[in-house]
């Protein structure tokens, strides 16, 4: 199938937007005829009306409003690629793709201390998970759980393990049994694993599904039930007394990688990235009471603050 050309589907995105053949005219720096004629032309294309003209006045018809979803999330997408591979002719700009759980509950906060340690470098964050193109992303590093195969032309990094167990406020934290159970459509097997590696069995419980694994978290420190969680991702809460770890927290066997198409060990802008955040979550899992598999192996004590 044939697409449309590009200036009639950016004429529209705009004209969109705007609802103005005028107002799209001066943000595109051309005529109001211009814009009429590529919308036009699209339309022909298509076979539809995206536009219904009504006194002068601009109206999104179904077909439009509909091709408009697509077309904006298209461009801002096309927008933001462009402004990161600009940034990165910049030799102090990097652009770091970072799982959403992650990214919100624990890099995002501990960020303030990159830049202070790091004051000439720039960091881009973008959120995303799995697979990535890097050439086509403009990314410089990612930050993954090793829960997928990644090509092995790329250069990786194992930052830490991931440790996870049930957490709740602290009216939970007495029984698992009779408990709301709250699970994530991200992490399916996440409580049959730790009921497998703890040994427990529970009974009686009530169950909560959440589209995501920080949804469920959070879930979790609004008092719906247990969820399980990431040490990791937690540890702020345990901390403020906000979320217990009544169980503690057990290693599920996958890890943490920082995954790279170029050398880690660059002296440079990589290089520091990947020491720092492997310092973070080492500090982090020591003051958990959490030890790395090259260590040896202690029961991790119940997270009850």
């Amino acid at each position: 199938m044939k697409l449309p050309p590009l200036t009639a589907l950016r004429y529209f995105d705009v004209a969109a937007r705007t609802e103005s053949f005028v107002r799209a005219a001066e943000q595109l720096h051309v005529t109001h005829g211009a814009v009429s004629r590529q919308v036009r032309l699209l339309e022909e294309s298509l076979g539809l009306e995206l536009f219904e003209r009504r006194n002068r006045a601009l109206f999104l018809t179904p077909a439009g409003r509909s091709l408009h979803g697509t077309t904006q999330s298209i461009f801002e997408q096309l927008e933001g690629a462009v402004q990161r591979l600009q940034a990165q002719t910049q030799g102090n700009v990097l652009v770091v793709s970072c799982e959403p759980t992650i990214a919100m509950r624990w890099l995002i906060p501990r960020l303030p201390r990159f830049h202070a340690a790091h004051p000439d470098l720039q960091l881009h964050l973008v959120a995303a998970g799995g697979p990535l193109d890097f050439s086509r992303a403009g990314v410089d590093l990612a930050l993954r759980r090793d829960d997928f195969h990644w090509d092995r032309t790329l250069h990786s990094l194992k930052i830490c393990e991931e440790w996870i167990g049930p957490v709740g406020q602290r009216r939970h934290a007495d029984s698992l049994d009779g408990q709301r159970l709250l699970h994530s459509a991200t992490r399916p097997d996440a409580w049959n694993t730790w009921q497998r590696l703890a040994g427990e069995k529970v009974r009686h419980t009530e169950r909560s599904d959440f589209e995501h694994f920080y949804l469920s978290i959070q879930a979790a420190n609004a008092g719906l039930g247990l969820a399980i969680a990431s040490a990791l991702m937690v540890r702020d809460e345990l901390d403020s007394g906000q979320l217990v770890a009544p169980f503690g927290f057990l290693r599920d066997g996958s890890a943490y990688h920082l995954l790279s198409p170029l050398p880690l060990e660059d002296g440079g802008k990589r290089q520091r990235f990947a020491e720092w955040v492997m310092g973070e979550c080492q500090t982090c899992l020591a003051h958990l009471g959490l030890v790395q598999n090259d260590e040896p192996e202690r029961p991790s004590p119940p997270q009850v603050r």
